[in-house]
């Protein structure tokens, strides 16, 4: 392909690429790394464009597989990026684009590069890859054993340490996905992985001491939803006599790169993944959701778990307790005003619903906010467009409903919401509704769609938890919601009593003549007042009635049911339901764009 490309059926022939790939040794000071690393390429701008590219660098990837026990050109490559980091902070003070454009183009090999060592070798194989020495066939150094530690711990110094600049926007977008992809070994897995080597270098080391700082810049990362610098913010040089490998891809802002996020993954459904504003901020969300789903370490604790159960609001002035490790601080109310703004993604919806159930200052702080409705609405259209969401989504935001149901401050203060016009709710129009009435109208929607369409019993537990929960703190309630209570009712005794009636045959045979089945007290008892009042009875009437009829009720003929509160239980092992979900995600919304849906074993769960 020489000094330059246009076509991406050029790269298997590229000089750069070849020599890197090949037999030959090349030493960390060599001056090819300038070269290699200064080729401008044109940036894909489509998921199929991106399927080329991997399928016209397969072969010299797995040259390189094949190549690198002898020459030890992925560890000189990844030493020339480390050296190179040491100066990055210096860089982006002094504006030197150049710099930034070349150690941003290492890292991007590098990423691709461990896509396919991933795929094609176990953790242990990969570990040898870091190890290798130039020349002597199958030979490592031992001080060389860290090579791997090394650079994890560097790409959390990138993602905490770098200042979010212009220039440096792309460079930490590839930080927190060559973490992710780091990660991916769980792709190539059908069951839970609970040992790692990227686990262990996670975990304890070296890269233990950035865990809170890590967590933390994430989920900044999150609030701020930066978007990618504008085309012409910075410019760098399209054309170089050098050459290298895929400028576009690493540094095409001003091409079109970032249009690659909003397509979806290879294979995947055109409309599956909602646009992506912020890459950077959506890449964070999912790798902190990795993190926070890590398995325990046989000896220790999830660090990043911890951190995220722990981290208290940056007005809470009371100190931490020595106990809890990896603590810090955050804007209670930047990160509750994002959440209410994100919930179209389930990633940020799966990431409300780990603060709600993991963290209790959250969860306090989230049931004393007086604007509720801005966090409750977004969850309430998820679960009313239901037919349009995956299962996981409407589990997740029907959790998140079940946990804040189990406040009984909560069930009272959305009656006092009173909303306006609910433009996306088709059934009826709803001019004036409180937040609670339209809460009971969305979960009975979902309650009918599950009975004719899903018939998932999961579902429909949690929905009458919910309701429930809510039952005894129904106030003021709007007429529509008030008959779909009573049509909810109507359509479960139904199904109830047939059931029943199924059951006695089957253990009894049929009823004979002389059987009658005894009718339902409460509803007899009422019945016959409001027959005995006439009819054409106005609502004030009716309701005045069953009043009456409450304090002449017997109460010896009614049965007392014990106080009960449904509270959302986590399983013994719930990596078994969540790590395939965050991972199913991020193969989705991120590392789709790198692999072949064919080779992944990932073992995603039924929307059935």
């Amino acid at each position: 392909m020489g000094s330059n490309s246009s076509r991406i059926g050029d790269l298997p022939k590229n000089e750069y690429l070849k020599k890197l790939s090949g037999t030959e040794s090349v030493s960390e000071n060599d001056p090819f790394w300038n070269q290699l690393l200064s080729f401008s390429f044109p940036a894909p701008t489509s998921s199929t464009e991106l399927k080329l590219l991997e399928e016209a660098t397969i072969s010299v990837c797995r040259s390189l597989v094949e190549n690198n026990p002898r020459t030890g050109n992925l560890g000189a490559l990844i030493k020339v990026f480390l050296s190179r980091t040491k100066e990055l902070k210096l860089s982006a003070e002094c504006q030197n684009h150049i710099f930034i454009w070349q150690t941003h183009n290492a890292l991007f090999i590098i990423c691709c590069l461990l896509k396919v060592f991933i795929y094609e070798m176990s953790e242990e194989e990969l570990q040898l890859h870091f190890t290798y020495e130039e020349k002597s066939p199958g030979s490592y150094s031992s001080d060389s054993e860290d090579l791997l530690e090394e650079l994890l711990c560097c790409l959390m110094q990138l993602i905490t340490d770098i200042p979010l600049l212009d220039i440096t926007y792309e460079i930490s977008v590839e930080a927190v996905s060559t973490m992710v992809v780091f990660l991916s070994c769980q792709l190539f897995h059908k069951e839970v992985l609970r040992q790692s080597i990227s686990h262990k270098y996670l975990m304890r080391g070296r890269c233990l001491p950035y865990t809170s700082k890590l967590v933390k810049t994430l989920l900044y990362n999150f609030i701020r939803q930066e978007k990618p610098p504008p085309p012409g913010a910075h410019v760098f040089p399209q054309q170089s006599d050098a050459g290298g490998l895929l400028y576009g891809l690493a540094s095409g802002v001003a091409t079109g790169l970032w249009t690659v996020f909003t397509l979806g993954g290879v294979g995947s459904k055109a409309a599956a993944a909602p646009e992506v504003s912020s890459p950077l901020a959506n890449q964070s969300l999912l790798l902190l959701l990795i993190l926070a789903n890590l398995t325990d370490a046989a000896d220790a604790p999830n660090p990043y778990r911890q951190a995220i159960m722990s981290f208290k609001n940056t007005q809470d002035s009371s100190p931490f307790p020595s106990s809890i490790p990896h603590a810090f601080q955050i804007n209670f109310n930047s990160l509750y005003m994002a959440l209410c703004e994100q919930q179209t993604s389930d990633q940020a919806t799966l990431l409300l619903y780990t603060l709600l159930h993991q963290n209790s200052n959250i969860r306090t702080y989230m049931l004393a906010r007086t604007d509720m409705e801005n966090l409750v609405l977004p969850i309430l259209e998820i679960l009313y467009h239901v037919e349009e969401r995956n299962s996981h989504h409407v589990y997740m935001a029907l959790i998140v409903l079940l946990i804040l149901t189990e406040d009984d401050g909560f069930n009272r203060s959305i009656h006092e919401v009173m909303l306006k016009n609910i433009t996306w709710y088709s059934e009826r129009v709803l001019t004036e509704i409180s937040l609670g009435s339209l809460l009971i109208l969305v979960v009975i929607r979902t309650i009918q769609y599950n009975m004719t369409r899903t018939r998932d019993k999961y579902l429909h537990t949690n929905c009458l938890a919910a309701l429930a929960n809510m039952s005894a703190q129904f106030r003021s309630l709007h007429q529509y919601a008030a008959q779909r209570i009573i049509s909810l009712f109507s359509l479960l005794s139904k199904k109830h009593n047939k059931v029943l009636e199924q059951a006695t045959q089957s253990l009894r045979g049929s009823l004979s003549s002389n059987d009658v089945p005894l009718p339902d007290y409460v509803i007899t008892f009422f019945s016959s007042r409001l027959l005995q009042a006439g009819a054409e009875l106005s609502v004030e009437r009716v309701l005045e009635i069953i009043k009456q009829g409450v304090v002449a009720l017997p109460k010896d003929r009614l049965k007392k049911f014990p106080e009960l509160k449904f509270k959302y239980v986590e399983e013994e092992q719930p990596e078994e339901f969540f790590i395939p979900y965050v991972w199913s995600l991020v193969y989705n919304s991120a590392v789709g764009l790198y692999w072949n849906p064919q080779d992944i074993q990932l073992f995603t769960m039924d929307s059935d």
